[in-house]
């Protein structure tokens, strides 16, 4: 098998840490995910790659063979790593005189001993290896993403609930352990992990813990004061507006953000950017009370 150069594969430096591995492994596994490139052979050619280069970077032992033995490392697994003997009809031979001292039946015993320890303990090693991890991703409302919610999704043959808690955000990872792709043993089972994507909302727009929304007041609130009804998703408060108020003014409530996620009772602020109203259309009175109102400035 030809030797592929998986740090490549993964667009990643030699010197990434394992962290930076999985980063760079889940963005690919979205951004070329079959689900998303239907009929695309490229994509589809992109996703394996970026698996492969996963799978063998992603272990960390499996990683440090992979750089010490560059193209062998795939011999290095079977058991079979850079060393001075071949399989040749099922037995072992080496070219050259004198190979294991004044002592070479003793020798020649011991290497084979632990020559084939090493290719048992490769074995192991083999039948240890973690499974594939899975990605998927979760739209969930601005709502949704406050309160906290669950969905159903269907991983192979078995049905999974999956619960936000209140909170969530876009691009949060929920793990859920071992069920990825099935190992030999259930330890090995790879791990699910669910991407959070919450949806734009026409109302409000959130700004990590805080949201901002626009709210119209009209020219004679404005100028008197007054006061004025803000939906928030704790429901209606109402605010009071000082007489005076300039349009683009903003009002802070404090509290009525989003709730900090892992914090209970903790919540961020709602900025209320306020818009006055310009009257379109004057009747002949309204018309005749704006010119007194001229005359006195």
């Amino acid at each position: 098998m030809d030797y592929k150069d998986y740090y490549k594969a993964l667009g990643i430096d030699k010197k990434a840490s394992q962290d930076d591995i999985k980063k760079a492994y889940r963005k690919l596994a979205v951004k070329y995910h079959p689900d998303k490139n239907p009929g695309n052979k490229e994509a589809e050619e992109k996703f394996k790659a970026a698996n492969e280069a996963n799978e063998v970077l992603g272990d960390p032992e499996k990683r440090k063979k992979y750089d010490e033995l560059g193209e062998n490392w795939q011999q290095y697994e079977r058991g079979q790593a850079a060393n001075p003997f071949e399989n040749s009809g099922g037995r072992y031979y080496y070219e050259g005189n004198d190979a294991f001292g004044t002592d070479g039946a003793s020798d020649f015993s011991d290497f084979f001993e632990q020559f084939f320890r090493g290719r048992e303990s490769a074995g192991k090693r083999t039948q240890n290896r973690k499974a594939s991890d899975y990605e998927t991703e979760m739209e969930i409302t601005l709502e949704e993403a406050y309160n906290g919610t669950s969905r159903i999704i269907q991983v192979e043959n078995e049905k999974l609930k999956i619960t936000t808690k209140p909170g969530a955000y876009t691009d949060q990872l929920l793990r859920i352990k071992g069920k990825g792709a099935k190992g030999n043993i259930p330890e090995n089972n790879g791990d699910l992990f669910v991407r959070i994507k919450v949806a734009s909302n026409p109302h409000f727009m959130r700004k990590e813990d805080d949201l901002y929304q626009s709210h119209e007041i009209d020219l004679y609130t404005a100028v008197l004061g007054g006061e004025a009804i803000i939906n928030t998703l704790q429901g209606q408060v109402k605010i009071k507006i000082i007489e005076g108020t300039q349009n683009g003014k903003t009002i802070r409530l404090k509290g009525k953000g989003m709730p900090v996620y892992g914090k209970s009772g903790s919540f961020g602020d709602m900025y209320i950017q306020l818009q006055v109203r310009i009257p379109d259309k004057l009747s002949s009175k309204q018309k005749e009370l704006f010119e007194q109102l001229k005359s006195t400035l």
